[in-house]
């Protein structure tokens, strides 16, 4: 809030502090064993020595092995620490059993504990541990984790909706992750500028594919939102390649595009971050051109110039932009694929690329193991 005004910057901050302050939370009281931890470490001490009374009681029907059922449960549920005590008191109740039941013998093998028994519950319990503290590492318990992936899923759907464009205007995106996952390094923000006179959309292509480049992806994709309209277009890219910079990551380059559309007139201006270029069909001659705007990799150097290239959309044009992942493959050049690109693109004229973009995606890179985004904007 500036000034009573509320800005993208001071709604972005409010969002990141909100969303720093909830995982916080959560994973201190999570590791320190509030909560639902001790709960559930109380029951699971609790089932260790019914389990060993079960197996001394019914041994037909209780075997030593199922001990491994409190300690699978413990590396979901609990922190290091707590699960340690659990791996104490199942080494205590195999000795319980053991002394009881008397010693092993081939004959009666199937209730009694075992060199087998007690090497299978070492081994889940092992297993167990390295899980906990890949949990702890994290910082957020197992319960949660899956749910704020689908947030942060979730999140990346919604910060790449297109907004939505007048009559005599139609726009479309399809984005394909690599390996099928539900995470990509590509990513889209848009918004409606100058008072809805303007479309800005920026496409991305975060270094890496899959995981790795989909957290990254999210973290470029809530301050690209943030800066997009913030800024005068020919800021956007200069303001994305310092911020960039100041992740310092190993891996911290991406390509960018960010078109700025005037959806009055038809002019555009492209401006590009390393990226491909994109590409124009003209109605008038039914012939696609390559619009190419010069500009270095976002968060290679600092100080950084990005010129723009411009062009007009008439009645029948379209624009599509795209990343590297739908026409790049190992046997295959950028050239070649945007030939193939073009090429089938051309039998959706006459339906004025309704659904086009999904389409294409699968007709041209359906089995590419790559990060696909595909983005087309039409003037009917």
């Amino acid at each position: 809030m500036i000034g009573g005004v509320d800005t993208p910057w001071a709604r972005m901050r409010r969002a990141l502090h909100r969303a720093r302050t909830g995982v916080r939370k959560a994973g201190v009281d999570y590791f320190r064993g509030e909560g639902s931890d001790r709960l559930a470490l109380t029951a699971l001490l609790l089932g260790v020595p019914a389990i060993a009374g079960g197996t001394i009681a019914q041994p037909d029907w209780c075997s030593p092995s199922a001990l491994v059922l409190p300690i699978v449960a413990g590396g979901l549920l609990l922190r290091p620490a707590s699960l340690l005590a659990l791996y104490a008191a199942a080494a205590t109740a195999l000795i319980v059993e053991s002394a009881v039941l008397g010693p092993y013998t081939e004959e009666d093998a199937s209730s009694r504990v075992t060199p087998g028994t007690i090497l299978v519950v070492a081994a889940v319990g092992f297993f167990g541990l390295l899980i906990a503290q890949f949990r702890s590492r994290v910082g957020v318990p197992w319960r949660r984790g899956g749910t704020m992936l689908f947030d942060l899923r979730e999140r990346i759907r919604v910060q790449s909706k297109l907004p939505g464009l007048p009559r005599g205007w139609h726009r479309e995106m399809a984005l394909r992750p690599a390996g099928g996952q539900s995470f990509s390094g590509d990513f889209v923000v848009a918004a409606r500028t100058g008072g809805g006179r303007t479309l800005e959309v920026v496409l991305t292509d975060v270094s890496g594919k899959g995981m790795d480049a989909a957290s990254r992806a999210l973290l470029l994709s809530g301050a690209f939102g943030g800066l997009l309209g913030s800024l005068p277009p020919h800021g956007f890219l200069p303001a994305a390649n310092g911020y960039l910079l100041r992740q310092d990551w190993d891996e911290g380059f991406a390509t960018s595009i960010h078109l700025v559309l005037d959806l009055d007139s038809g002019d555009f201006e492209l401006f590009s971050a390393g990226h491909l270029p994109a590409l124009q069909l003209s109605a008038g001659t039914g012939k696609w051109e390559e619009k190419t705007a010069e500009g270095p990799l976002l968060g290679v150097y600092d100080g950084a110039q990005f010129d723009p290239t411009k062009g007009t959309l008439r009645p029948g044009d379209v624009l599509m932009l795209f990343t590297d992942g739908l026409v790049e493959t190992a046997d295959r050049d950028i050239s070649e694929g945007i030939d193939r690109l073009t090429g089938e693109a051309d039998r959706y004229v006459g339906s004025g690329f309704q659904g086009a973009a999904w389409h294409l995606i699968e007709t041209v890179a359906k089995d590419v193991n790559d990060d696909r985004a595909l983005l087309l904007i039409c003037r009917q």
